[in-house]
């Protein structure tokens, strides 16, 4: 029997890629003189939830949560990360809102 390596990054890396791509998504909009979107403050990033897109900003803290991973996870799945609409979560917003108000 053949030990079959996975090509799925470790959760350290995935995070920092989506951290990555989190900061860049604010390009297109109003920046500041760093480079950063005006309206997310620091130490937060912004996700696209439910059939309208609605946008949420969310603290950094929000992925060392299991429940958030597990979102990421059913993202990268559904959309993955390389498109430019932003981080998208395949969930409805009632659910969503649940779930974060939980985790604060």
């Amino acid at each position: 029997m053949a030990i079959r390596k996975s090509n799925k990054l470790p959760q350290h890396a995935v995070l920092k890629q989506i951290l990555k791509r989190c900061s860049s998504l604010g390009k297109k909009h109003g920046l500041d003189d760093d480079g950063l979107p005006v309206d997310v403050p620091k130490g937060h990033f912004a996700v696209y939830v439910g059939e309208n897109r609605t946008r949420y900003i969310v603290p950094i803290s929000f992925l060392a949560h299991p429940e958030f991973q597990s979102l990421l996870r059913q993202a990268e799945e559904e959309f993955g990360f390389d498109h430019e609409m932003g981080l998208t979560i395949p969930c409805e917003e009632v659910v969503f809102r649940s779930l974060t108000s939980m985790l604060r």
